[in-house]
């Protein structure tokens, strides 16, 4: 339940501090005193958009502040899933607009977005007003008021999981069939792509090793003249390196055993001649199989060019990924052998998933034809003493394939006039008979299910006698369960109250504010007493409003 409301710099709202309590609370006010702004300031909360032009002072923001107490409602899986603080007692909801149009949105001081901020409000506020009753001819809506009073919703969640399922096994099932049919199209294309691929018979880095291979061929006179001349001056038969060093390792061998400073670089050069030796040797073996071969290069050139050939066609940048390539091919023909498995196991999965998905919701259609018969019997109680004794209702059931909330399609077909054939409730109800027939439905509902706090805003527009009676009773029997806050011109919807707010306006020196009293018992009297007689306020007015106050507590609150 709301259990306060701060607003400030709001139209003709400088700031205002309104107490909320359960049970029925009643707001009255002269037409333009400022209920409305309280109402447009309450949609901010609720998560609508904002408008700048209601901001008071441009100089500073707007601020919407509410505390909802909210025991009882299991929220604490919302809080978690957005990361709020969580207080099993109370949220704190705030809607900042600056004058630049930036809206702003807290839950618990933890900012949010705006979707967020409409998903907790709704839980936590219903404002009902003449435009809401509009709702009553959209099949969502009916449909969801069966599933409220046949406390449906652990069964619509296991059947919206179900549906997904069969959902996503559909999608599945459709993706494979068209890519597999787009396979079937491009087979001739795919198998001759494979067959030049394969026939190469490609290898990983054969590239580069073929790269290797061409230069060395396409050199070769060049590296044989070269290494043969590094052969020739290791080891020719005249003043050869390895000659020069021998000498030269003779003459320290000599000089050692006289010159300390020397010794062992004798031994040194004795090894660089041998490494030198084996040099020699490794380039003259090397030298003996360089041979020109044409006809290896002219097939190392062929090969690269078929290879070089296949990567500008595949956009490739080298063989391995051709190699990817051809495995891609390989696996395209293998689902396209295999495709009739894969679609029967898809078209099982749909099989199964769908079947489960009827079975939940051919529960959810079982309980809500038993619901729409409880509905009828409680709507046509509720109804006919609101001067709609001639009403008669019916809940049409039509069967339908699966959709997001299950397999029905319901339809409120109603009748106001005797011998009159029930008709869909948008071509046949007055906008007076719509408003009394939602109330009537709210306060079913109310029976039911944990509704979030209602507010009614004049919805008991065009009545009055013992309809308006009959009209305050029913609000004043919601309020047994759950908050419900009427703003209303009628006194016989006002006597119901269990408190009672008054709307006025006051002038300042420079300017016209909105204000909220609270009204005490002798003050709730005497705005019932107005409200009877006008602005010829007397004590007849004022018996009369006592009397009305204690007929409606003693006629319904016993």
């Amino acid at each position: 339940m709301i259990k306060q409301l701060h607003i400030s710099n709001y139209a003709l709202i400088d700031k205002l501090d309104i107490g909320f309590a359960d049970g029925l609370t009643i707001i009255t006010g002269e037409t333009g005193a400022g209920k409305s702004i309280i109402l447009g300031a309450l949609s901010l909360i609720l998560g609508e958009r904002a408008d700048t032009k209601a901001i008071r002072d441009t100089s500073s923001k707007t601020i919407v502040e509410a505390t909802f107490g909210i025991k009882g409602y299991q929220l604490e899986h919302f809080f978690k899933d957005n990361d709020i603080d969580w207080d099993d007692q109370e949220c704190l909801v705030r809607r900042e607009l600056s004058p630049t149009g930036r809206s702003r949105a807290f839950i618990n001081d933890t900012p949010v977005a705006l979707t967020v901020l409409r998903e907790l409000s709704t839980r936590l506020l219903d404002i009902h007003s003449q435009h809401s009753n509009m709702l009553l001819s959209q099949p969502a809506f009916q449909l969801s008021v069966l599933d409220n009073i046949a406390d449906n919703s652990a069964l619509l969640n296991d059947y919206r999981k179900a549906y997904q399922e069969f959902r996503e096994a559909t999608r599945m099932l459709d993706e494979t069939s068209r890519a597999i049919e787009q396979l079937r199209r491009n087979e001739d294309y795919i198998r001759f792509q494979l067959d030049q691929l394969q026939a190469m018979q490609l290898q990983p880095d054969e590239d580069q090793e073929l790269e290797v291979l061409q230069n060395k061929l396409s050199n070769i006179t060049e590296l044989k003249e070269g290494l043969w001349n590094v052969e020739n001056n290791l080891n020719s038969d005249e003043n050869s390196i390895l000659e020069r060093l021998n000498d030269v390792a003779l003459r320290l061998e000599a000089a050692e055993p006289n010159l300390v400073e020397v010794a062992g670089m004798s031994a040194r050069v004795r090894s660089s001649l041998i490494e030198l030796k084996d040099i020699a040797q490794s380039i003259s073996t090397i030298v003996d199989t360089l041979n020109d071969d044409p006809a290896e290069l002219a097939r190392v050139d062929e090969r690269l060019n078929n290879i070089y050939s296949l990567q500008r066609k595949h956009n490739a940048q080298n063989v391995n990924q051709l190699i990817d390539i051809q495995h891609d091919y390989e696996r395209q023909l293998g689902e396209i052998e295999h495709n009739d498995d894969i679609i029967e196991e898809l078209k099982l999965r749909v099989a199964t998933t769908q079947a489960a998905a009827r079975e939940i919701a051919s529960q959810l259609s079982s309980k809500r034809r038993e619901a729409a018969r409880c509905f009828n019997t409680e709507l046509l109680a509720l109804a006919t003493p609101l001067g709609m004794k001639n009403i008669s209702f019916e809940v049409a059931f039509n069967e339908t394939g699966l959709t997001p909330s299950g397999t029905d399609a319901v339809e409120f077909m109603m009748a106001f006039n005797k011998n009159q054939r029930p008709m869909p409730v948008k071509d046949t109800a007055s906008g007076g008979e719509i408003s009394r027939v939602m109330l009537c439905i709210k306060t079913i509902i109310a029976r039911h299910v944990l509704l979030p706090s209602i507010i009614f805003d004049e919805v008991d527009t065009g009545v009055s006698g013992d309809v308006a009676n009959m009209i305050g009773e029913m609000m004043s029997d919601i309020s047994q369960s759950i908050q419900v806050i009427a703003i209303t011109h009628l006194p016989q919807v006002a006597a119901n109250g269990d408190h009672h707010l008054r709307v006025f306006k006051t002038d300042t020196d420079v300017e016209t504010l909105t204000r909220v009293e609270q009204l005490d018992e002798e003050e709730h009297v005497m705005e019932i007493a107005r409200m009877l007689s006008g602005k010829d306020l007397n004590q007849a007015a004022i018996d009369n409003a006592k009397s009305l106050i204690k007929h409606q507590r003693t006629h319904f609150k016993k």
